[in-house]
């Protein structure tokens, strides 16, 4: 079986996938990331039918949302980092292993996916089921905090901690990693999507203005920030008023976007504080020299680095193209799955 396995090898592409809430990312062996897409789905209401003959998904069927007529929907199939529309979700990764793969390859690639650390056994199953029937040969599951300390470069093998704040659009993901195994973390639901919805209830409540994510989305990329600056921002917001029905400008500013955002930056913060509680004494004391590492599209947040430098004493650095570390990571475990398989996740699935 395993001389088997080698010669297949030969004869597919080995994919790593960041399967986000917001975006999937997808590595190639010795090519790094080939594919950044959003995990948007277009299809025609009431059925799991995708629009354009398959192809309304990724940024395609990200234009369409909050745009769509009422006989289309754009959906995204996963929640808080898990699959909430398997067939959706099947459908997504089929494109999208599909485009990376052309018309290589005898067999179906082997594929290692990112998921968050706190899910439960049965939406791990759910991952690779829909994996597999995508078109997946051989499922591996990691969890996102270790690929996000992979792909950030941190020394996770050496007998030092290493702590890694993966914030995604779903999910923040916090551990401490130390000889190449998880020593404590925390995954909460909470991530820039909960900072968008932040967004659009401060527009609602303050201005009676209702806009949608993606254009909330913008504001917390334009002038969000965790921390005052030095300089504050304004820009201007069009949207529909919850009263008269009719589109309307605002004028806002950077500082009730910040009021706007604390609630799920303090979240991030109260991960972050309890993993440092269960760490062990000596491994806590490694953090005040090696400091900690942030990642994740959250990170981009301006002053973010700061608020989490301010709460917790430690410094504070952002990962080198922070948004793509998972899939980095999930690159480097592919290219090394023989050295890694003892410590993914093998409950029954994905192996021989």
């Amino acid at each position: 079986m395993m001389l088997l396995d080698t010669i297949t090898s030969c004869f597919s592409m080995d994919l790593g996938i960041d399967l986000g809430t917001c975006s999937t990312l997808v590595c190639v062996r010795d090519r790094g990331v080939v594919l950044n897409e959003p995990s948007v789905v277009a299809v025609r209401k009431g059925t799991n039918i995708v629009l354009n003959n398959g192809q309304a998904v990724g940024a395609i069927a990200r234009e369409m949302l909050g745009k769509t007529p009422g006989s289309i929907s754009a959906i995204r199939p996963l929640k808080d980092g898990v699959i909430a529309d398997f067939e959706i979700t099947e459908a997504m990764l089929g494109y999208f292993i599909k485009r990376v793969r052309g018309r290589g390859g005898l067999a179906g690639p082997r594929v290692v996916i990112a998921v968050p650390s706190g899910i439960t056994p049965v939406e791990r199953r759910a991952v690779v089921d829909s994996a597999e029937r995508a078109g997946a040969r051989k499922v591996y599951l990691v969890d996102e905090p270790m690929a996000a300390g992979i792909g950030a470069g941190l020394p996770i093998m050496e007998p030092t901690a290493s702590m890694i704040v993966d914030i995604g659009g779903g999910t923040t993901e916090v551990a401490i990693i130390s000889l190449g195994d998880i020593a404590a973390s925390r995954s909460i639901r909470v991530g820039g999507n909960d900072m968008d919805q932040a967004i659009i209830s401060h527009l609602k409540r303050t201005y009676n203005l209702f806009v949608g994510e993606p254009r909330a989305e913008k504001v917390k990329i334009h002038i969000g920030s965790a921390a005052p600056l030095r300089e504050e921002l304004m820009m201007e917001v069009a949207g529909r008023d919850t009263i008269s029905g009719l589109p309307r400008k605002v004028i806002i500013t950077s500082q009730e976007i910040r009021e706007a955002l604390r609630e799920p930056i303090a979240a991030i913060i109260d991960a972050v504080a309890a993993t440092l509680e269960k760490v062990e004494p000596e491994l806590a004391a490694d953090l005040i020299d090696n400091g900690v590492c942030i990642c994740g599209g959250g990170s981009l947040l301006r002053e973010m680095d700061t608020v989490l430098a301010n709460a917790t004493g430690l410094r504070v650095e952002r990962a080198d193209e922070p948004v793509t570390c998972v899939a980095r990571g999930t690159a480097v475990y592919i290219e090394n799955i023989e050295m890694w398989k003892d410590t993914m996740d093998n409950e029954g699935y994905g192996w021989e």
